[in-house]
């Protein structure tokens, strides 16, 4: 009996679907919060807002994006601050343009050996496209994370209701 091998995709495919899939759990999560509470700080609490944690997520794929395309890697902070992009709308256009950037990204990568090609930072260091990519995703992940934490504790969900 013959037995069927299931492809594996590119990675720059996973890597591709990683991005789309962060920046769908951000849309989901501006959509589901209620929009007095987006730039709302928890009483108490120093954590940043929902609205901060979302867009800075966004902002480090934005600036990741850009400079792997563009070779321009500014920092998307002056037009991702809380006043200019304060509402729902605004936020969930902005991420549609973030979308737009990591689809014109993925497009330039040709195939999982690009993933390999050095790419120079501002830094002047020089690392794999496959090390700054995951790299991005694990920061915008975080401050996804640090976004729902905010999002949890204004729903009242006890400690008990974390998953650690």
């Amino acid at each position: 009996m013959e037995e069927k091998v299931r492809a594996t995709p590119p990675v720059v495919e996973l890597l591709d679907r990683e991005f789309q899939h962060l920046i769908a759990q951000l849309n989901t999560l501006v959509k589901s919060v209620d929009s007095d509470l987006l730039h709302q700080r928890p009483q108490g609490l120093s954590l940043l807002t929902i609205g901060e944690c979302v867009l800075r997520s966004a902002a480090v794929a934005e600036q990741t994006f850009g400079g792997l395309t563009t070779n321009l890697w500014d920092d998307p902070f002056e037009w991702t601050l809380p006043e200019a992009l304060s509402d729902r709308k605004r936020i969930l256009e902005y991420l549609g343009e973030v979308d737009q950037a990591r689809k014109h990204a993925f497009a330039c990568f040709a195939d999982d050996a690009s993933l390999l090609k050095n790419v120079s930072l501002p830094s002047g260091a020089a690392l794999p496209l496959a090390e700054v990519l995951l790299d991005a995703l694990r920061r915008a992940n975080i401050a996804y994370g640090q976004a729902l934490t905010t999002a949890k504790i204004f729903s009242g969900v006890g400690v008990s209701g974390f998953i650690i």
